[in-house]
């Protein structure tokens, strides 16, 4: 494996992602990428990234988090174009599973890259989001668990023994969390809005078993200031990632939080999301050569989406960031 560490960022964002119809007035829509994607091209940003292509999963790594019958129930789903998945709030069209598939394909192609020194780091703007699936069921916009996988296919298929998962969502990421609940190699740790839904995400949820204190979260009321989210990376993540050491970084990167999102009611702009970013990405640095990968969750209002993946890519690329007043790390 070439551990040259290369100085690019990826971005995975492919046509495909925006075949999964969802519903006439859902928020998780394909516009959402438009958003992205314009943002990116009038900015000139487009042409400052390497672009990954999209790929189907092999399924038997999909088999590593969600359970065969589940796989199949979803294909079934999108096969008879039932309309939705479990729960109303996840919405299947026929194409569903096959991009639901590129999904999760694509992040591992974005961790391959990673791995193998071709990218130093990488976004993947990825539809459908993935946090909320559970090993058996959908819920919450989400159909397979596209971080998930990627974690149980860094510790299978490249040994790794540490890993840090990062989810600054807006809502819990209870997917996640339930798939590595009493798992002591995965470093979970998720900030949001608490009480809200799903209804997970106490500070009492701290691992189970030998995954006892791997688990981090850190419920927030409603209107949290941008400085109060922010500090809670340096209070709650910062020590237990230095103690952790991990060997590669994922980041379950919702950008629900930001103040004019139409779910959320917290109050962080992308400059708070750019100063995020720079702190996991010190920890990626200092710690593992700076492999991380960063996946689309939730970010719901159009405009506010494309400026905050446009300032989460920046720093990704160390660019300075446009806002003058952008809260910076003191690290």
């Amino acid at each position: 494996m070439n551990t040259t560490l290369s100085d690019k960022t990826g971005l995975l964002l492919e046509p495909i992602y925006r075949e999964h119809r969802t519903t006439p007035g859902h928020p998780e829509r394909p516009e959402r990428l438009d958003a992205i994607e314009g943002r990116l091209r009038e900015t000139g940003m487009l042409e400052q990234v390497e672009r990954i292509a999209a790929q189907p999963v092999d399924q038997d790594y999909l088999h590593l988090v969600h359970t065969p019958e589940y796989v199949r129930r979803v294909r079934r789903a999108a096969d008879r174009g039932a309309g939705y998945l479990d729960s109303p709030d996840t919405p299947v069209c026929e194409a569903s599973f096959s991009v639901a598939l590129h999904a999760v394909g694509g992040v591992l192609a974005a961790v391959d890259a990673v791995m193998s020194g071709k990218l130093r780091n990488a976004f993947c703007a990825v539809r459908p989001p993935g946090h909320h699936a559970l090993p058996d069921r959908a819920m919450g916009f989400c159909l397979f668990n596209n971080v998930a996988v990627a974690v149980r296919y860094l510790q299978q298929r490249y040994g790794l023994a540490r890993v840090l998962v990062v989810d600054w969502d807006v809502h819990h990421g209870n997917g996640t969390q339930a798939i590595f609940y009493d798992d002591p190699d995965v470093l979970f740790f998720s900030v949001h809005q608490y009480p809200f839904y799903p209804g997970t995400g106490s500070w009492r949820e701290t691992g189970w078993g030998r995954g006892q204190g791997a688990t981090i979260n850190v419920p927030l009321p409603a209107g949290t200031s941008e400085a109060e989210w922010l500090e809670s990376f340096y209070r709650y993540l910062l020590p237990k990632a230095t103690e952790f050491r991990p060997q590669f970084v994922l980041v379950s990167a919702g950008f629900d939080a930001h103040q004019d999102d139409l779910l959320g009611r917290m109050e962080v702009r992308e400059a708070g999301f750019a100063a995020a970013t720079q702190l996991v990405k010190k920890i990626a640095d200092d710690y593992c050569g700076g492999k991380l990968v960063s996946v689309l969750e939730g970010g719901y209002h159009l405009n506010a989406l494309g400026r905050s993946v446009e300032a989460h890519l920046r720093a990704l690329m160390d660019h300075e960031l446009a806002d003058s007043h952008a809260i910076r790390p003191p690290l």
